[in-house]
């Protein structure tokens, strides 16, 4: 197996992990698996190609689509939905 896959799987176990914290302690994990995502994937997609490129997007995606939306609501400039657990 190739260090992109093994460090893939590394980041899914660790995206695992973090899911299981409690909400107010999911941020800072959170926001670093966020942004290993695309190095890491892009990495995989170089050294395997396009296909499993798409396949982990896609996981990618349904695995941080709250923060996602997240974000794409404060690039638009909509005020955006925040868990209860999260509001102040």
């Amino acid at each position: 197996m190739s260090a992109p896959l093994i460090l893939g799987c590394v980041w899914v176990i660790a995206a695992a992990v973090v899911a299981m914290l409690p909400m107010r302690r999911q941020m800072v994990p959170g926001l670093a698996l966020l942004a290993a995502a695309p190095v890491l994937l892009i990495w995989i997609g170089y050294t395997h190609g396009w296909l499993w490129l798409a396949i982990g997007f896609f996981a990618f995606l349904s695995m941080f689509r709250n923060p996602l939306l997240y974000f794409l609501r404060r690039a638009l400039g909509r005020t955006p939905l925040l868990p209860k657990d999260m509001e102040r």
